[in-house]
């Protein structure tokens, strides 16, 4: 109980006295005057103390360590406002206390200890680290040797690190190898190794499940393994549609604290296949056209989005497409309803109690969500036809620094839903205009040629003869998937893992095929047919079914903080000697 004393008695920071006091759940010191009258409190949760040293001690930018014998450190989580971003910064506090006695010291930092242990059991102990070193700015090591390793060690985590050499080795490991003893696993870069590590976990907790894939009924189980992003790639979605900022040591102390963050993820497939898996953005027209774009910019760095969205945008492109999707409850949420998805979220907890109804058997976790989808009539299905600037389906909000409440602000985390945005064909200043609210406050979604919908499910297709018209156009190269270049079958254990892998001789085939598709703006005719966008990879597919699977892995985040929860981070602190790190590297 919160009232249960565990621990009181004086201490001092600095030359100023405290009355300190543990509970079962919160570690407070309050400064003494003179007169022995009580002035300002800090006060900790128990489960956001990241650790508990001995003598005078600094972690960051480099371990130090004074070893006196009355005095001990507590490091713990604070908050500070993260300036144009809607999420909290964390920051490593430090305190240092004086005890009269090492006895009392002593108590102090084995009852903290003891207080972790009891009230902060989902800590991971042990991790698996994938460091991709090519992301980003290339600084993947750098972040994590200098900034998150040092914090790992100072809470008491071990961590077996991989620095990948090659495009989904993380992926495959986590296929192969022996992962027992893990807690969780967390990839150093940006939405690409997050992929990765994605298609693994899920992969690998199918196939020890004996199920299969291809089947979009299918029940998937949910991956028992966390994930935790540490930023560090080009573009960094996941981690600030989940945290609210792209921040190494915020992440970090995410992880450490053992926070978990459902989160809902989407298959694609085609045919009796899976292609990949997506959380954050399925695209087709503009922004699978900018994707296409881009490969042929890499040199220009991230530059090259910003580069490619302007081109693209000013070819003018429209494209014909049959778009059916299965409505979720109306009742639940609303795509308009002007919510925001933020830490502590009623409408992902309504769903985790919808998701996983009371059973006995963990086996039969998604069976009633799951069961609805196979058993739902085709009546029930709403069928759209016409010309789109650009399909969209997303599962989260997908905000980013450039566009901070993303492309749809009202969409949920762990709901089981997706939010399927319709933009059908209009001028070059209504579609900017849309485009340019995605950087204000203004509703993208308050426009004439716009619809939103949340949904369960997505099929989209085209028009009979559009198909082989747009192959006509672009010289005679087909763009279309072919199974066996594009969709490799590995069988194992029963389960089959189905991915775009490509190959040596196929990444030059889809070059030409990209740029056969994507032939100029000076082409006369623009072709028939667009690609997909699945969270930063191109998908060559005309016909496609999009399935979303509730709450199917865990993130060691909390959902965007509303910046009105910021404590115990005024001016007093700093008076306190109370220090935190910079998280910059």
């Amino acid at each position: 109980m919160e009232t249960d004393l565990k621990l009181e008695s004086s201490l001092w920071v600095g030359k100023k006295r405290y009355r300190a006091v543990l509970t079962g759940w919160h570690f407070n010191w309050t400064e003494v005057d003179k007169k022995n009258r009580d002035k300002k409190t800090v006060s900790v949760p128990v489960a956001e103390v990241v650790g508990v040293e001995e003598g005078r001690v600094e972690i960051l930018p480099q371990k130090s360590v004074e070893d006196t014998d009355k005095d001990f450190t507590v490091f713990y989580v604070k908050r500070t406002s993260s300036g144009g971003s809607y999420g909290l910064l964390w920051r490593l506090g430090r305190t240092q206390f004086s005890c009269p006695s090492r006895v009392l010291r002593d108590q102090w930092t084995k009852h903290l200890r003891t207080a972790l242990k009891t009230h902060s059991p989902l800590r991971p102990h042990r991790l698996l680290v994938f460091i991709n070193p090519f992301g980003g700015k290339k600084k993947g090591r750098k972040i994590y040797h200098s900034l998150v390793a040092p914090l790992f060690e100072l809470a008491g985590i071990s961590s077996h690190v991989i620095v990948t050499a090659c495009a989904n080795q993380a992926r495959d490991h986590l296929l192969k190898k022996d992962l027992t003893g893990f807690d969780g696993v967390v990839c150093v870069g940006g939405d690409g190794m997050f992929s990765e590590i994605l298609h693994g976990l899920i992969g690998r907790t199918q196939q020890e499940a004996g199920l299969c894939e291809n089947d979009p009924a299918v029940t998937l189980q949910p991956c028992p393994l966390h994930i935790g992003i540490i930023p560090a790639g080009s573009t960094d979605c996941v981690c600030y549609a989940t945290v609210g900022v792209i921040d190494p040591v915020t992440s970090a102390l995410h992880i450490i604290v053992g926070d978990s963050q459902p989160l809902d993820v989407c298959s694609v497939h085609q045919a009796s296949a899976l292609v990949r898996y997506s959380v954050s953005l399925l695209g087709y027209g503009f922004y699978g056209d900018v994707l296409a774009e881009s490969e042929k910019h890499r040199w220009m760095g991230p530059l090259r989005y910003d580069y490619s969205g302007t081109m693209v945008y000013l070819s003018n492109r429209s494209y014909a497409g049959i778009v059916q999707y299965l409505p979720a409850d109306p009742v639940l949420s609303n795509p308009r309803d002007r919510t925001r998805c933020l830490s502590g979220c009623s409408v992902c907890s309504r769903s985790t109690e919808r998701l996983f109804p009371s059973s006995s058997d963990s086996g039969s976790l998604y069976s009633s969500h799951f069961s609805q989808f196979s058993s739902d009539s085709e009546g029930e299905w709403v069928t759209v036809e016409g010309r789109f600037r650009c399909v969209s389906l997303t599962c989260m909000s997908s905000s980013c620094p450039k566009s901070p409440l993303g492309l749809s602000p009202s969409a949920h985390l762990a709901d089981g839903t997706g939010d399927l945005i319709l933009v059908w064909d209009t001028n070059p200043l209504g579609f900017l205009k849309f485009l340019y609210r995605h950087t204000s406050t203004q509703d993208q979604f308050d426009l004439p040629f716009v619809e939103v919908h949340r949904v369960k499910a997505v099929r989209f297709s085209i028009p009979s003869g559009k198909e082989e018209e747009g192959y006509e156009e672009i010289g005679g190269t087909s763009v279309g998937l072919d199974d066996e270049d594009c969709v490799e079958t590995v069988s194992r254990s029963g389960s089959q893992q189905h991915l775009a892998q490509r190959g040596t001789r196929r990444e030059i085939t889809n070059e030409q095929k990209t740029t056969s598709f994507l032939c100029g703006l000076c082409c006369s005719k623009a072709p028939a047919v667009s690609v997909w966008n699945c969270d930063g990879e191109i998908l060559t597919l005309t016909e496609v079914l999009c399935r979303i699977h509730g709450q199917l892995v865990r993130l060691y985040a909390r959902g965007i903080e509303d910046g009105a929860v910021v404590h115990n981070s005024d001016d007093a602190n700093e008076r306190e000697r109370t220090s935190y790190t910079n998280s910059r590297p």
